[in-house]
């Protein structure tokens, strides 16, 4: 069927309508609908777009051959602007489409059919497909057809075609953006890339090529065609398949042979097939040659080619002077077609290959062609780097089952408004000291965070706890227990023996008194009605790290005066190893104290005290979990801040950062950090993620989010009071390990040596807050009206002066004026300003066509203020005219150049080239005589020399002055010939003035009047700044950088 432009077109506007409905109306599409947008064809071919057509006045810009497509076109602007929320979005759109206009060929779905078939028959079943031009997936389609449950991602830069092929698959990966825009996490992953890809001699940005080193990757990120070659077959894993259709180009240019080396390098060669130039004819309405390129990815190979390899890199000379790729032209063409001589579209000699049947035809030849070309393809290689398949959704960083993570156990108290609180854990039950088992040394745990234990605040030496009797009864026959029995040590001399335990019972004095440490914060507490466990936590929570680390050291050094006055050695020094020479004694042999190893097995460490307060209710020793620090998915909420390196908290709240960040997913690698480290990172992704969402939802909606303000000056208020500021030296690495650290640093400011909080703590900053203004007089209510608006807003004004509208215009009365082209007030500054005499014609129009309108006396008086305001008009005699000006209207030179040649002389000029073409009725003698300066090698008339005055230059004149060794002139400029030529241009130019004297003076009124309408005709904007603000705008900083003052245009 011939392409028919019209029946396109239509077809197109309909589609676009059809997905605007789709995207009010957030659903699929139905059937009938689907067909809809099935029929959408791009604009390839469809140059009638690139015309105006925004009026019905743009058809005198149309050829004829184009205005039965007039009408369809303004009604395509038309639904566009209806549309689109304004008119830059309106503008990227129709650039988008006009940008497609020379590359929107797509693919018939017979062909794409018939690829995907014949790679299905050869056991290329992919589970990962990558169209990196999609179009409305035509090649999508193909694949779903013989693999329902591939996972497709799909790329289309043009924003409409997106739109509609998004609607076209909803359960794939549609992307409208660049190919260029494919994430690091999608090399070496895909099975297939298919593709109809674009070409042309366009670059593309990406680093990765731009940036290379390889002289073959950095070519191809100049052109577009090589680029989508080379970056696919990064993008495919290996054993994977590139089958692109793209220009001739690729294969049959010599200066690509590095392009193709390349690929024979990483790739083993599967097929190619050229394909006829009447491949689109039906669909897009052009010739164009084109070749379907099939690669298997293998990045393996030593370097050495096959034949068919080298061949493929190669170009062979045709009988007609044109290069054809040395693979193409063994193999032949596809067949019932056939090579006819032709040109190319610059007009080159070139061959063209037409196929003879219809389209069904050419699909059969082609599978033919191609299953004997596939002979070739490794299925081996294939199948031994096949990766599982992963369910829909699912990223590169997906392909590996994600290990399990074993929970492990805090080694601090989580802050509560950071780390949830642990549900359903019992509280655990007190035992009787007779039963605990015999604690064992711990591992030391490496925390920064400062531990305390009771006793340690009591700052007193560790004894064995017992339960307090509540009356005297029989001592009983010590029995001893299971462990060594722990020793008691008294702070009052004489210092006694301790008592065997008796089950969980000690007979101790009554009246024993313990004398109070310096630093005992429980001293004035009554333990017999306020045991520890009521509180305890509310009081150690109630302390700050500040204040714990004094306690501390406080205690440290009241517990070494009591060891020197008992002369006792320091068992908790690091150093001093314990002996297990005794662990076996008997109670009886342990009497008198002087064995300090047994202290050694009671004294709770800093390491014992990490994961309890009260080690002597412990039943039994936590064991140690080890961390998993394996990558893994990332099973959280995914944020519009997130990205590489971002800080974040899994599904299980484990630390980490990500990685190999994409729209469907990230991966997560765990951080090792524990206890205070942790909870200070915990609490800086409260406080990041607070600042982001509070800053993008007030960007995106310009109104203030309160309770969103309140989180984020919570955490922040938080994290200073436990660690600091953020900008102090122990938390700016920490920080700076997020990948918005650095924005997050901003958000304290340094005033007098001190940090304070950012602006944004206390109000918006991404918008202007709205206040409550009060204006004494309507001068002040239209500058503040000016400073909000930057229009007159009499509403407003009204508001913030308790006046009426009749009130204020007549207080303003030649400050503002009435505009009736824009239907309100503006200023005197921005009224008279611009082309008056355009602005006071155009209002004296809208005068005669509204004279009954109520605003008739404001707009009379606007159109005598432009009036008054024209600048004074140039006369005749103050006026330099110069010929070849381009403001002049050519007839007025064709008059002059007729007079002076005595025939008629026609003079055009051509705005879009700048030049002007000259022609005669017949030459006479002062064009043939006159006005003729011969050269050496050519002579130089009057028309010749009249078209170089007119562009204001001379002919470049040379002559001979001899020959050289091979016989050739030897050539110089003819400076004679040159300054002759000048010469009679200066007679022509100079002539033009005295001509326009002899006019008449009507002839001269019209020039000058064209020529202050067109030059003299406007005013500029006096504008002095009064009514705007500038808060915070700190004026001596502009000094100290060369600014001392605000200049009037400022």
């Amino acid at each position: 069927m011939a392409f028919n432009r019209k029946q396109r077109l239509r077809d197109n506007i309909e589609a676009i309508r059809t997905a605007f409905l789709l995207d009010r109306e957030q659903r699929t599409p139905t059937a009938r609908e689907r067909l809809l947008l099935e029929r959408y064809c791009g604009f390839g071919g469809l140059k009638n777009i690139l015309n105006p057509a925004r009026e019905l006045t743009d058809a005198v810009h149309w050829a004829k051959s184009d205005l039965e497509l007039f009408a369809p076109t303004v009604e395509l602007h038309r639904l566009l602007r209806e549309n689109t929320k304004d008119e830059t979005e309106y503008k990227r759109n129709m650039d988008a489409m006009k940008q497609s206009v020379l590359t929107a060929f797509y693919t018939p779905p017979e062909i794409t059919g018939t690829i995907a078939d014949v790679l299905h028959e050869h056991g290329i079943r992919p589970d990962r497909v990558l169209e990196p031009s999609a179009g409305v997936g035509a090649f999508v389609d193909a694949v779903l057809e013989n693999r329902p449950d591939a996972d497709i991602m799909a790329f289309e830069k043009d924003l409409m075609t997106g739109k509609i092929l998004k609607h076209l698959h909803p359960g794939q990966k549609v992307r409208v953006q660049g190919f260029e825009k494919i994430e690091k996490p999608f090399m070496n992953h895909f099975d297939l890339a298919v593709s109809n890809i674009p070409f042309g001699d366009v670059a593309v940005f990406d680093p990765d090529f731009s940036g290379s080193k390889d002289p073959a990757r950095l070519s191809a990120a100049r052109t577009i065609h090589n680029y989508f070659f080379l970056k696919s077959l990064d993008a495919v894993r290996e054993g994977g398949i590139v089958a692109f259709i793209t220009s001739q180009g690729v294969l049959d240019a010599p200066t690509n042979a590095p392009i193709r080396e390349y690929m024979m390098n990483h790739a083993n060669l599967v097929g190619v097939a050229r394909l006829p130039n009447n491949l689109f004819t039906d669909n897009a309405g052009t010739e164009v040659g084109s070749d379907l390129i099939i690669l298997q990815k293998n990045s393996g190979k030593n370097g050495e080619l096959y034949y068919n390899e080298k061949l493929f890199v190669q170009t062979e000379q045709t009988p007609i002077g044109t290069s054809v790729n040395g693979y193409v032209w063994s193999i032949g063409s596809l067949s019932h077609t056939d090579l006819i001589r032709s040109t190319d579209p610059y007009g080159k000699p070139a061959y063209k290959l037409l196929h003879c049947g219809d389209i069904a035809q050419l699909a059969e030849d082609l599978r033919e062609h191609l299953k004997i070309e596939l002979q070739q393809l490794d299925r081996k290689l294939y199948e031994r780097h096949r990766l599982h398949p992963t369910k829909e959704g699912s990223t590169a960083a997906e392909v590996q089952p994600a290990p399990k993570t074993e929970k492990v156990s805090p080694s601090v108290i989580a802050p509560v408004s950071v780390i949830e609180p642990v549900k359903g854990v019992e509280k655990p039950q007190a035992q009787p000291i007779g039963e605990k088992p015999e604690i064992e040394p711990r591992q030391p745990n490496h925390s920064s965070a400062v531990q305390l234990t009771l006793l340690d605040l009591w700052g007193m030496p560790i004894e064995e706890p017992v339960k307090k009797k509540k009356a005297a009864k029989k001592e009983s026959k010590p029995k001893p227990m299971p462990s060594t029995p722990k020793p008691q040590v008294k702070v009052t001399p004489p210092v006694e023996a301790a008592k065997p335990v008796n089950g969980n019972k000690e007979e101790k004095p009554e009246n024993a008194e313990k004398p109070n440490a310096p630093d005992d914060i429980y001293a004035t507490l009554d333990w017999e009605t306020n045991p520890p466990i009521n509180g305890f936590y509310e009081t150690m929570m109630s302390l700050t790290a500040e204040r714990r680390k004094a306690l501390r050291l406080e205690a440290e050094r009241h517990r070494q005066e009591q060891l020197k006055k008992m002369g006792i050695k320091d068992t908790l020094n690091p150093a001093f190893a314990p002996s297990s020479d005794n662990m076996d004694k008997k109670p009886e042999q342990t009497e008198e104290i002087k064995q300090p190893e047994t202290l050694a097995e009671v004294v709770p460490t800093s390491e014992t005290v990490a994961t309890s307060l009260f080690p002597e209710l412990e039943t039994e020793k936590p064991k140690e979990e080890v961390m998993d620090l394996s990558p893994r998915p990332f099973n959280g909420l995914l944020e519009p801040h997130h990205r590489d390196g971002s800080m974040v908290l899994d599904a299980s709240r484990n630390l980490g950062y990500l990685k190999d960040l994409t729209p469907y997913g990230a991966t997560f690698q765990p951080l090792d950090l524990r206890g205070y480290q942790k909870e200070k990172a915990m609490l800086y992704i409260s406080l990041r993620d607070a600042y982001e969402r509070l800053y993008s939802h007030e960007t995106e909606n310009h109104t203030e989010h309160k309770p969103q303000r309140g989180y984020l000056n919570t955490y922040y208020d938080e994290f200073v009071m436990r660690y600091g500021n953020l900008n102090a030296r122990q938390n700016v690495k920490l920080v700076m390990m997020d990948a918005g650290g650095r924005d997050i640093l901003s958000l304290e400011r340094a005033e007098d040596g001190k940090f304070v909080k950012a602006d944004i703590f206390d109000r918006p900053v991404s918008f202007s807050v709205e206040s409550r203004v009060n204006a004494g007089s309507p001068e002040e209510a239209l500058s503040a009206s000016l400073n909000k608006f930057g229009t007159v807003n009499l509403g407003y004004m009204r508001e913030i002066t308790d006046t009426t509208e009749e009130e204020l215009l007549g207080a303003l009365k030649g400050r503002i004026f009435y505009n009736p082209l824009v239907t309100g007030y503006e200023i005197k500054d921005r009224f008279i300003a611009g082309n008056v005499i355009e602005k006071a014609e155009r209002i004296e129009g809208w005068m005669e066509d509204n004279p009954e309108s109520e605003r008739m006396p404001e707009v009379k008086q606007a159109w005598e203020a432009l009036k008054e305001a024209e600048p004074q008009r140039i006369a005749f005699e103050d006026l330099d005219f110069n010929f070849g000006e381009r403001w002049i209207p050519t007839g007025v030179y064709a008059a002059y150049m007729s007079h002076l040649f005595d025939t008629d002389v026609k003079i055009a000029y051509s705005a879009s080239m700048d030049e002007f073409s000259v022609a005669c009725g017949y030459r006479t003698m002062k064009i043939t005589d006159e006005f003729l300066v011969k050269g050496y090698y050519r002579n130089y008339d009057g028309m010749h020399l009249l078209k170089h005055a007119l562009h204001n230059t001379c002919p470049d004149m040379m002559k001979s002055i001899g020959k050289d060794e091979n016989g050739n002139d030897i050539k110089v400029r003819d400076s004679e010939g040159i300054q002759l030529a000048n010469a009679k241009i200066d007679e022509i130019r100079n002539g033009f003035s005295e001509w326009l004297e002899e006019q008449s003076p009507q002839f001269k009124e019209r020039l000058v009047t064209m020529y202050n309408r067109k030059f003299n005709c406007f005013v500029r904007p006096k504008y002095d700044g009064s009514h705007q603000t500038f808060p915070d705008l700190n004026l001596k900083g502009l000094a100290s950088r060369g600014i001392k003052s605000v200049y009037p245009s400022q």
